[in-house]
């Protein structure tokens, strides 16, 4: 499992896709989501503008993304 960091309170679905090079523009994840299966949290995901927050789990293919906090410690 590979872990996102995020230093905002969400990302969105298209923006995960984009950063894993699943898509090469977010206008494409509306497409991408129509002929692959993405899971969030163990549920199909069609919404590209899905909010994802920590802790949240995504599934795309063999491949699994967890959502956590970035924290800069000094």
């Amino acid at each position: 499992m590979k872990i996102i960091n995020i230093k905002t309170e969400y990302i969105e679905l298209q923006q995960l896709l984009k950063m894993e090079d699943y898509i090469s523009s977010g206008g494409q994840a509306k497409y991408y989501l129509m002929e692959n299966e993405v899971l969030v949290n163990g549920v199909i995901e069609t919404r590209r503008g899905r909010k994802l927050r920590a802790n949240d789990v995504i599934k795309i293919g063999k491949e699994e993304y967890q959502i956590a906090w970035f924290l800069k410690l000094n």
